[in-house]
Order: structure tokens, then sequence, then C-alpha cells
């Protein structure tokens, strides 16, 4: 495994969701990817903004689909709000909480007072994802935001699947609070790299990846933190969506699945604005990127990529180019 892509990494940070299964089934190969990790030596965390559930329950799951996963290497947004909290607020301190049972204990586990009330004197409130949260619960974050509280949420995802749709997920009910009192919060989730922080010091891992499906959480908070990404396509986002990606969502490498961690990743060579990588080469200008190999060729969507980001090297919004596709 000397020259594998692993081989660079001493942990790797894994998304869940698109990654490791797809609704209730383990994606194809994704397990045993996992389960190989230990045999050459690399650490594993598991990353996710689900603030619902308590790491124990997410790692009950994770090992019912056969994955390796101790409670311990689950880490969620819970405890990466823990952590936040605990790092600007003095022990005891009184934190209203706007979310499960499980997001309040991980704040007492944090050495801080969990309340449900303005009336307990809060300094701060934490917001995460409750289905049963109520008019009522959002009123009371909102009198104690307003009030001139400390603000922090678990995460800001707008929508969360469910087995009927997507339905509204802790980043609306964020977004309802803000919109009462016009602040804003500190969020400990994906994107922000307080949970990758927080899931690399567990690990004690000084070069982890983050491998994830999605570019607006996963590589984008990655990237934030500092390090080196990994976009599996066995999830939300596609070649099409990575190669038209903001700057600061583009990922260090593109893999088919997990298995790709075991195989050595192909250099990518510039010559001349020329970007080889493998058998393929692609070439940008004037929005459009020439790509001489085969559309089903990861290694031809590299060297686009490559030749892509090199031609338009800073950009807020994504831009999609024309592709042309050549047959060698």
């Amino acid at each position: 495994m000397a020259d594998s892509l692993i081989s660079l990494f001493d942990a790797v940070l894994s998304d869940l969701d698109g990654v490791v299964y797809a609704g209730p089934h383990a994606i194809p190969g994704a397990v045993e990817s996992l389960q190989r990790l230990e045999t050459v030596g690399v650490g594993l965390g598991y990353v996710t903004n689900n603030a619902s559930r308590t790491p124990a329950q997410v790692a009950a799951h994770l090992r019912e689909l056969g994955a390796p996963a101790e409670d311990h290497q689950v880490v969620s947004s819970s405890q990466a709000a823990g952590e936040l909290l605990a790092s600007m607020l003095p022990a005891g301190a009184h934190v209203l909480i706007t979310g499960s049972a499980a997001l309040a204990h991980e704040i007492e586990l944090a050495g801080l007072k969990p309340v449900h009330s303005a009336a307990e004197s809060p300094v701060a409130v934490v917001q995460g994802f409750n289905p049963e949260i109520g008019w009522k619960d959002l009123a009371e974050a909102s009198y104690v935001v307003a009030g001139g509280a400390m603000w922090f949420a678990t995460n800001t995802d707008m929508s969360i699947p469910q087995a009927r749709g997507m339905a509204p997920g802790n980043g609306t009910l964020v977004a309802a609070v803000a919109a009462a009192t016009g602040k804003t919060p500190l969020v400990a989730g994906k994107p922000e790299a307080p949970l990758f922080h927080a899931a690399a010091k567990r690990l004690k891992a000084d070069r982890p990846l983050v491998v994830g499906d999605r570019l607006d959480t996963d590589i984008l908070g990655g990237n934030r933190a500092g390090f080196a990404t990994a976009a599996v396509l066995t999830g939300v986002d596609t070649t099409h969506t990575i190669i038209a990606a903001r700057t600061d969502e583009r990922p260090d490498y593109l893999l088919a699945d997990l298995a790709g961690l075991y195989t050595p990743y192909p250099e990518v060579v510039s010559d001349a604005g020329m970007f080889r990588c493998g058998a393929a080469t692609a070439v940008a200008g004037d929005g459009i990127v020439t790509v001489t190999g085969l559309e089903g060729d990861l290694d031809a969507w590299r060297a686009a990529c490559a030749a892509w980001w090199a031609a338009v090297p800073d950009t807020d919004v994504a831009q999609t180019p024309q592709l042309v596709w050549r047959n060698h």
C-alpha cells in the first residue's frame, strides 16, 4: 500500500450519508473499504451534522451495516458545539437548549449547565435540530438572543431528507430566530472548521483526509479546516458539479468511491497549458474545456478539473465550462 492514496494520511474523516450509506443501505464496497483502514494503520472518524441522534446511536447504526464504529469514532455537530461553547464560556455557565436531549447531554458533558427557559438566566443559546421543536421554543431562543446572549448553532443545513421527501432542516429553524432578532449564530458543524478540528483532535491525527460527497458541507468544511479533501461520486455531487465548483469547494482528490483510497492517485501534470492525467489531456480557454479522453474515465475528469480550475482560479460562484470531448 506504500504508493496508495491512503498512505499519505494518518486518518480518514468520513461523512456518512452518500459516502457510507444511502438511505438504509450501505453503499457497495464502502464497508469493506472502511474495515481495511485498520489493516494499513489509518485512523477512522465519522463526522455528522445530525444533532438529533447521539454518537452512540449513530455508531450502533453503522455497526448494523457492518462498518467499524466505536462510539468515540463518531463526532457530531452537537459535540463540536459543546467544545466550542466550553472554549468561550466559563464552566457551569447556563446555556439555553433549543434542540434535542442529545444536544443537552453534550452541553452538560462540556461542563456547562443546560437550561430550557429565559428565566434561568442563560448567557448563551445553542440551537440544534429536533423535530419536536415548536414556536414557543423558537420564541424563547429569540428572547434570549435578542437580549444579548451568545448564539450558537450546531449546523445550518436548510433541508433534511425524510422518507416522504425533503423537510426543513436546522438551518430553516435557525433562520427563523435570525429573522426575529437580526443576529447571526456561530456555527460548529459543517461547513465550518470546528467539527473537523474536533474529529482530528480526538483521533490525534496530524494528516487527516476529509472524505465526502457534498461540496457545500464536506469539502468546503474540510478545506476551511486546512485538511486535504476527497470528493466521492457515490452521493450528491457529480463530476459536472465538481468541475464547476467555487474555489473554496474544490476537492484535492476526485474518487469514484472509497475503494479509490487504496490505489495510487494519478498525478496531474501541466505543460504549457495542457493538463495530463493518465492517458487523458485537457486544455481550457474562452469558457471551453477540450478533453482528449473518454467521458467515463475519471482521469479525463481529473485533467479537465485541473485545466478549468487553473483557468478560473478565483470564483465565488459556480462556473460551468462548455465541455468538448475528443476520443484519442
